[in-house]
C-alpha cells in the first residue's frame, strides 16, 4: 500500500521535531530516514535543518562514498542533491497533490574532498490544475563553502 505525501511529509516533520531535541538527534534521524528511503542510506545522511521547503544534508568523506581519483563519488553527490531536494519537496508539498521525478540533472564544478554539505530548496507554484513540472534545486558545497555541485531534480507535480 502506498502511503499519501501528506502522510510522509507529516511523519518526516513530525519526526524530525521529536529527534533534533534528542542528544545525536540528527544522526538518529539520518537513520530512521534511511529505514524509509534505503538507497539515501548509502551516504550516512545527517539532516541538520528540515522545514518546508528546505532541507540541509551533511555527509562524510570516507572511503565508502569515493572513486579510483580519491574524490566523492558522482553517484554519491547526485545522491545527497537527490535526498535534500526531495526533503524539501515532501515537506513543502499540500496534502492534495502528489509529485514523481521525471528527471536529476547534476553539474560537477570541481572534484569533492572532504565533509560536505547539501542544501536542497523547494519552491512550488501557489496552485496547479493538473500535471505542472517543477524544478527543485540542490547545492552541494564543501567545508570551504565552495559549490563542488549543483542538482536540478524535476518533479511532476499533479492533482490526488
Amino acid at each position: 500500500m502506498l502511503v499519501p505525501m501528506a502522510s510522509i511529509a507529516d511523519r518526516l516533520l513530525g519526526t524530525w521535531d521529536r529527534t533534533r531535541r534528542l542528544p545525536a538527534g540528527d544522526r538518529i534521524f539520518g537513520l530512521l530516514l534511511g529505514r524509509m528511503v534505503p538507497y539515501s542510506s548509502t551516504i550516512r545522511p545527517r539532516v541538520t535543518a528540515l522545514e518546508p521547503g528546505r532541507a540541509v544534508v551533511e555527509f562524510r568523506d570516507r572511503r565508502g562514498v569515493r572513486n579510483h581519483l580519491r574524490s566523492i563519488h558522482a553517484i554519491a553527490l547526485a545522491n545527497a542533491g537527490e535526498l535534500s531536494s526531495g526533503l524539501a519537496m515532501t515537506t513543502a508539498l499540500p496534502p492534495e497533490w502528489r509529485a514523481i521525478v521525471t528527471e536529476i540533472r547534476v553539474e560537477y564544478h570541481k572534484k569533492a574532498r572532504g565533509d560536505l554539505v547539501a542544501e536542497g530548496t523547494a519552491t512550488l507554484p501557489s496552485s496547479i490544475d493538473g500535471p505542472t513540472p517543477c524544478p527543485v534545486r540542490a547545492r552541494i558545497r564543501d567545508r570551504d563553502g565552495e559549490v563542488v555541485a549543483e542538482v536540478e531534480v524535476s518533479w511532476l507535480l499533479d492533482l490526488r
